[in-house]
C-alpha cells in the first residue's frame, strides 16, 4: 500500500496559489482554476499528498466557479469539519493524510448522485490521466473513471 503524507518536500514543489488553498484555508477565485473545464478521464488527487479523491466519472458541472464532484473515490481520504468563517457555516473538506484544504460540501448537489456537491479548489488537487494511473501507482482506480454520460 502506498503511503501517502504531507511531506517537506511536497510542500515546496507547491505553487505560491496552491500553498495558500491547500495549506492557508484559501479560496481560489471562482472561474479560473485550471481543473474546472477538464473533461478528461481520470483521477484527482490531493496535490500534497498524491492520495487519492476523485475519480473523473464523479465530476459534473455545477455552475459554481469551482469542480465539482457528486463523491469522494475512497470516503476515508476526506474529513469534513465545521467551518463558521466567512459568517456562515458550512462543511469545510480537507485530505486526511495531507492534511490540505480542498474546499467544502453542500447538500444541494444532483439528487439521482446522492444530492451532494464537494465544490473543490483546482489549485488543492493533481489530475492523473487514465494512461498514466497505473504507472503513477493508481491501477486499482482505473474501472472508477469511465464518463459518466
Amino acid at each position: 500500500m502506498t503511503e501517502y503524507r504531507k511531506t517537506e518536500e511536497a510542500l515546496a514543489r507547491l505553487s505560491p496559489e496552491e500553498y495558500r488553498v491547500t495549506q492557508e484555508s484559501g479560496t481560489e477565485r471562482p472561474f479560473t482554476g485550471a481543473l474546472l473545464g477538464n473533461k478528461r478521464v481520470g483521477i484527482y488527487v490531493d496535490v500534497v499528498s498524491g492520495e487519492p479523491l476523485f475519480a473523473s466519472s464523479a465530476k459534473y458541472e455545477s455552475g459554481c466557479g469551482w469542480p465539482s464532484f457528486v463523491k469522494p473515490i475512497e470516503e476515508e481520504n476526506i474529513v469534513n469539519l465545521r467551518d463558521e468563517s466567512h459568517g456562515m457555516v458550512r462543511i469545510e473538506v480537507r485530505s486526511k493524510h495531507g492534511d490540505s484544504h480542498l474546499g467544502h460540501v453542500f447538500p444541494d448537489g444532483p439528487t439521482e448522485r446522492g444530492g451532494l456537491r464537494y465544490c473543490i479548489n483546482s489549485a488543492s488537487l493533481r489530475f492523473v490521466p487514465k494512461d498514466e494511473m497505473e504507472a503513477e501507482g493508481y491501477g486499482k482506480y482505473l474501472d472508477q473513471v469511465e464518463e459518466v454520460e
